[in-house]
């Protein structure tokens, strides 16, 4: 820009004599003659290209849309537009069918390219995310130390207690009668026509069903006959029966030929009498035969035993055989409550006779009592009440076995000593028989134990075998 007072289509400010001057002209003034610059300034640039020289002429409409002179679409001169519409000289001018001409008209000009302004982030923007996340991190933990507190104090209540004692409503129509009644209500009860009795896709025929017979499942219960019990005269008599009986079976099998002749029982009783001339001419070597043959028997008595006895797994069979026998007589099921199983050894007999006797349940262990649910055959049952109930000294307690560190996971009221590192008071410790009663089937698959700090907790884990009302029975029974 010149500073002598040259002409100049720029925007920035004049610094001539009469800019300085005028000082009292209005703002309405001074704005008009902005204007007036910025127009003579755009105006300029368009009639100017690079380096300040001009522009072609043919280059001066371009981008604009001019419509068509049909003076010049006539004669001799025509534009270029007016040419680019004819197509052919054969073919002559055409309307194009795709064109219309109203959008032709307003056509806009091109897309004119904006750039992108840049966006900063506010100030404290990333802040006020990180104390909304510190408040929330805040507020479960307090959450969190509310409930372990009133957990603590005992004030941990139901809060859906009473929901378990709703009656839900009736429904509008029982399901039975569902195939009897048109409609999904007995409003219609009264007209004949709604009801599916004598229709043809009635549910009421003239037919018969027979049902399979099927065995009582109370005969599973009737114990077998007892045997008849003899006196030990009696019992004699038929040993001495039974022996003259295999010896005589025996003898006729030598006398044909079918069995070799067994060699004499030498004993050192009858040593003279079966050997008499032999034990005469030599006693000693007599006396180490009859010896080693009485040893042989022995052995032989020995290894029978062993053949007859059963191995580890055997046994193991055997008795899974039993158990399940016993079971199929009838599903026994058991609920105790016990005070607390503060005591390892005694959460050990617990668990451990339930899993030896086939019995499946679970232990839940709360701060409050502890509930423990067993299923099983009857014998089963009987052995382990027999152990919760009388054999089980509940108010005896003995210091934890750290091993490994395994107590540092235990919970503090599952530990056998207190906060001081004393053995808790187990003076008040019992356990109770709250519920004892038959079960079509097992509700649980095996036999666990299960830690839980609330009430819902234990409800949802007694709520998979709908056993949950066991648990507020408990809590009412003291």
């Amino acid at each position: 820009m010149d500073r002598n007072g040259s002409s100049s289509n720029g925007l920035g400010p004049r610094h001539d004599a009469t800019s300085r001057i005028q000082k009292s002209e209005s703002a309405a003034d001074r704005m008009a003659a902005l204007k007036a610059r910025v127009a003579a300034a755009i105006g300029g640039s368009k009639a100017k290209g690079g380096l300040n020289v001009g522009l072609h002429p043919a280059l001066e409409d371009l981008g604009q849309w001019k419509p068509p002179n049909k003076a010049q679409d006539s004669g001799a001169g025509s534009s270029k537009f007016s040419a680019r519409r004819q197509p052919s000289q054969a073919g002559g001018s055409q309307r194009n069918p795709y064109l219309e001409e109203d959008a032709a008209h307003n056509l806009p000009p091109g897309k004119q390219r904006h750039s992108r302004q840049l966006i900063f982030n506010q100030k404290g923007k990333y802040i006020q995310q990180a104390n909304a996340l510190r408040r929330q991190a805040a507020l479960e933990a307090m959450k969190k130390r509310i409930a372990e507190q009133t957990r603590k104090v005992g004030i941990d209540e139901d809060l859906d207690l009473e929901k378990n004692f709703v009656v839900e409503a009736p429904p509008e129509i029982e399901w039975w009668d569902e195939a009897l009644v048109e409609g999904k209500t007995y409003d219609n009860l009264d007209d004949p026509s709604a009801l599916k009795i004598t229709t043809p896709d009635s549910i009421v025929t003239e037919y018969i069903q027979h049902p399979v017979a099927i065995e009582p499942p109370q005969d599973k219960q009737i114990p077998p006959p007892k045997p008849m019990f003899l006196t030990p005269k009696e019992q004699k008599k038929l040993r001495r029966q039974r022996r003259m009986a295999e010896l005589k079976e025996k003898q006729a099998k030598i006398r044909l030929g079918l069995e070799p002749a067994p060699p004499p029982k030498v004993k050192k009783g009858n040593l003279m009498r079966v050997l008499g001339e032999e034990a005469l001419q030599d006693p000693t070597a007599v006396e180490a035969r009859v010896n080693r043959e009485i040893a042989e028997r022995h052995q032989k008595h020995l290894q029978a035993n062993e053949e007859r006895r059963l191995t580890k797994e055997q046994r193991h069979e055997k008795l899974a055989a039993n158990q399940e026998k016993d079971a199929q007589k009838g599903i026994h099921v058991a609920v105790f409550k016990i005070g607390s199983l503060a005591n390892g050894q005694h959460r050990y007999k617990v668990s451990i006779t339930a899993e030896q006797h086939g019995l499946t349940g679970v232990c839940i262990m709360h701060p409050s009592f502890c509930l423990v649910v067993v299923e099983g055959g009857q014998y089963s049952i009987n052995k382990y009440k027999k152990l919760l109930l009388n054999r089980i000294d509940w108010t005896e307690n003995v210091p934890s076995r750290d091993k490994e560190g395994t107590q540092a996971t235990v919970r503090e009221w599952l530990k056998a000593e207190d906060e001081k590192g004393m053995l808790k008071d187990m003076s008040l410790n019992k356990c109770l028989l709250i519920f004892e009663g038959e079960a079509k089937a097992r509700a649980f698959r095996k036999w666990g134990s299960k830690v839980c700090e609330t009430d819902a907790e234990a409800r949802e884990v007694l709520s998979r075998a709908k056993m949950e009302s066991f648990w507020t029975q408990a809590k009412n029974t003291r």
